[in-house]
């Protein structure tokens, strides 16, 4: 294990460097749950730090030590097994954006990959570290809340699994404890015919979201198996528009059916007034989104998955 100290910045230097902590690279997973049981809720997680290092280089985050995964075996795995996807701790941004599987049954993940933040973003940060860092803002975790994602969260003391919406508890929030960490994402089975998209509207290249809906839809005998629908930047959190995803379930996904689950996305949404519009602009936007991606889903079915 490699470890050491940063020096304290001196008197009068710039506020632009993190404070001093502990700095930690274990080459084994049971060293990293051993370290951050030793240092407690002082600690935070280093993967691709895309987020975090920010947060420390303006103090808002002052953590006392670094555990850095970065050299720890197995976690950079992106592979599919018996029709379930399986993303590891340490796949970046941009392995999601190239990898052939997050295509067709996977779309909503095809989609958003390459909308995350900008390329270099995408090359340094991680999914599940998206998921750690739970920004409200945040594409990862509504895309995966929308296909029924569940995440693998590893202690010394064993291992859990958590859906996406039960990890994200609120802004910056999450409920994993100070000595777990994410293991790996899991996306479930969708069927041979499933079909998904992520809208995202954006003041630039790389911003943040003004609102994203992530919609994810299989599809049984000619009608919907089962829909999900998860909105971006609307919220405290991202949310899932549950009543939008029951109206939708064993409808032909016809412009009734379509329409009846925008109203209800739209009421799902909880957003706020700011620079980047009004509340009511971003419900509307919730609206049309859906309405758009659920057409999208249609149109594939109709071209012969059903």
């Amino acid at each position: 294990m490699l470890a050491f100290r940063l020096r304290q910045p001196a008197e009068g230097g710039s506020p632009m460097y993190p404070g001093r902590f502990e700095y930690s690279a274990p080459g084994e997973l049971h060293e990293a749950l051993s370290t951050l049981d030793r240092l407690g809720e002082g600690a935070k997680v280093l993967a691709g730090g895309q987020s975090l290092i920010p947060l420390m280089k303006l103090r808002f985050a002052v953590p006392l030590a670094l555990v850095d995964i970065n050299r720890l075996p197995g976690l950079d795995g992106l592979s599919e097994e018996d029709g379930e996807l399986r993303i590891g701790a340490l796949v970046r941004h941009r392995d999601c954006e190239r990898s052939e599987l997050l295509k067709d049954r996977f779309g909503v993940l095809g989609d958003a990959a390459p909308q995350i933040s900008d390329p270099i973003v995408r090359n340094r940060g991680t999914v599940a570290g998206s998921l750690a860092h739970a920004d409200p803002q945040g594409d990862w975790a509504s895309a995966l809340m929308a296909a029924y994602a569940r995440v693998v969260v590893q202690s010394s003391d064993g291992q859990r699994e958590l859906a996406v919406e039960e990890l994200i508890q609120g802004p910056f929030t999450t409920a994993l404890e100070p000595n777990e960490i994410i293991t790996e994402v899991r996306v479930p089975d969708p069927g041979p015919k499933a079909a998904g998209t992520y809208l995202k509207l954006e003041r630039k290249v790389g911003d943040f979201a003004t609102v994203g809906v992530a919609l994810h839809v299989s599809f049984s005998n000619g009608s919907v198996g089962r829909a999900g629908i998860a909105l971006t930047g609307v919220g405290p959190r991202n949310i899932r528009a549950a009543a939008a995803e029951e109206a939708l379930a064993g409808t032909a996904l016809d412009d009734e059916a379509i329409g009846e689950a925008a109203r209800l996305a739209a009421e799902a949404a909880e957003p706020r007034s700011d620079i980047r519009g009004s509340a009511d602009y971003k419900r509307n936007v919730v609206r049309v989104f859906t309405e758009r991606g659920l057409r999208t889903a249609a149109q594939k079915a109709e071209e012969g998955w059903t």
